[in-house]
């Protein structure tokens, strides 16, 4: 019996499968808002949606176009997608004739200085993420930040881990959260294999720079890479070459905390010769490599609910792991919500596969295989026969390893499944075609339709907005949502009429607490 199957059986009774419907997930779900003509909406974040700052449900992530759309802790996949369609019903009620984009890879934007950067407001943590994204800007361009995601949150009940281990100690939860998150990183690739949705760019995301990639050029003017499945998460896209030696570890909370903590005093000198500040003015948090711990791009990140001032670090070192955030799933263009409820189902049974596999120690030679076979397939996952880096030296073609993958989640599927249903086996079903088919992958589709229509994309969105503004809230009541809008501009102003020192005094304070 091997290891996997060991672990699998510890889940296999009723307590084990009462602990496996108990999994908690949450959904941020990013989008710009577009005007109707199909470009960027460049009005400020629309008041009836609240405080950006403050709302727990609706915020802003680099740009007061880049909307974030959050639910909480659900432990049912309906209601997390109940949840997710209202939050999205009520935000098309009050953007007017705006759209919501649904692709991860922006529409045409002209000029950088088109893309306006968000606002949070006068107190001092506010204006502390304003400042943080005019650094992104000056490093990365504005275009690059517009670049749109869905993060997946994703936990466990104390049930599981006592099932699964025989102890549910803190110390046991953050060590096997490491186990899955070292897994993740090894199989990764899967994820955009199977929904990675951002084949194509429009040209206008280039600014004219050559790229060193050989794009071919739609009918419309849209850039394509014939085999690529995400854009979005390729060099092209949200990612940073400054860290590629930072040299994170995922063996534990302390070698993370340790590593992470290093990372942000490091000195860069390319981000040195962007200046601190310009006019009297600061332009950036610091010249470090990273200025927060945020700007660390990781496909997936150990996280805890941090105290108010508190940084993720701080937060890990003191509670240790309660939940994952996975980052590298594009927005998916077919589903209103903008991941469906497969994926939701698929998600699970992928990261319950690396929670259950053996997991060695993460090692320099691991991250540099895992990163060169994730760039591989975001750049070329559909190529026919491709194959993939394999242990020491040897490789596996992509359709084997992803249909052994998919045997593995099948077992895990009948056990979740168990008398209740076949809920997980029909999503594994519903993708199995993808193993031998890449065409059938998000990416395959939305290029087959690009390729087919002039501006599918855009039709799209229409359809999302009409899917929205009919029917009636299944989960948070339109009243709840328009009083979290309101209560969220009443706790920013608080906020602001209670500022204590000035706000060089709160960075210095922030950044010394970050050191320790």
């Amino acid at each position: 019996m091997t290891e996997f199957e060991r672990n699998l059986s510890r889940l296999s009774n009723e307590e084990g499968r009462l602990a496996l419907r108990s999994m908690g997930r949450g959904i941020e779900r990013e989008a710009l808002r577009i005007l109707p003509q199909g470009l960027l909406a460049r009005d400020p974040h629309p008041q009836a949606l609240g405080s950006a700052l403050t709302n727990k449900w609706v915020t802003t992530d680099f740009s007061e176009s880049l909307l974030e759309l959050i639910t909480g802790v659900n432990t049912c996949v309906d209601g997390l997608l109940e949840e997710l369609g209202d939050i999205h019903r009520f935000v098309s009620h009050h953007i007017g004739d705006q759209l919501l984009w649904p692709q991860s890879m922006p529409c045409f934007i002209d000029h950088q200085e088109d893309v306006p950067i968000a606002q949070y407001g006068h107190s001092h943590v506010g204006r502390m993420k304003t400042l943080y994204r005019e650094g992104l800007k000056r490093r990365y361009g504005a275009k690059m930040q517009s670049i749109a995601g869905v993060h997946f949150n994703f936990s466990l009940p104390k049930s599981l881990w006592k099932a699964l281990y025989g102890d549910q100690s803190q110390e046991t939860i953050s060590t096997g959260y490491f186990h899955l998150i070292r897994n993740f990183r090894h199989q990764a690739w899967i994820l955009p294999y199977l929904f990675g949705a951002s084949p194509t760019l429009c040209s206008s995301f280039l600014d004219g720079r050559e790229v060193g990639l050989e794009f071919d050029t739609l009918s419309s003017g849209l850039l394509v890479l014939p085999w690529a499945t995400s854009l979005r998460m390729s060099d092209l896209g949200y990612t940073n070459s400054e860290q590629t030696n930072l040299r994170i570890r995922y063996n534990s909370v302390q070698e993370y905390v340790s590593d992470l903590k290093r990372a942000i005093t490091l000195p860069s000198e390319r981000f040195a010769e962007l200046g601190l500040e310009e006019g009297g003015q600061r332009v950036q948090l610091n010249t470090n490599i990273l200025q927060i711990e945020n700007e660390l791009y990781s496909p997936i990140r150990p996280k805890r609910t941090a105290h108010s001032g508190e940084t993720p670090s701080d937060a890990l070192d003191r509670a240790g792991v309660e939940y994952i955030e996975v980052r590298t799933l594009d927005v998916n263009p077919f589903a209103p919500h903008g991941v469906s409820r497969d994926q939701v189902l698929l998600l699970d049974l992928f990261l319950l596969d690396c929670l259950l596999l053996p997991s060695p120690c993460w090692t320099d030679e691991c991250q540099q295989q895992t990163q060169r076979n994730f760039d591989t397939v975001v750049a070329r996952g559909r190529q026919p026969g491709l194959a993939l880096e394999y242990g020491c030296g040897d490789s596996k073609p992509l359709s084997q390893w992803l249909g052994e993958s998919f045997e593995r989640w099948r077992q895990i599927a009948r056990v979740i499944d168990g008398d209740q249903g076949s809920d997980y086996q029909d999503a594994l079903t519903l993708w199995q075609g993808c193993i031998e088919d890449p065409e059938q992958t998000l990416s395959g589709r939305i290029l087959a339709e690009q390729r087919a229509q002039a501006n599918p994309v855009m039709a799209l969105a229409k359809a999302h907005r009409q899917h929205w503004l009919g029917g009636q809230s299944q989960r948070l009541p339109e009243q709840r949502l328009q009083q979290e809008a309101e209560d969220s501009i009443e706790r920013q102003q608080a906020l602001e009429a209670n500022q204590v020192g000035s706000f060089e005094e709160y960075l210095d304070h922030y950044f010394k607490g970050s050191e320790q």
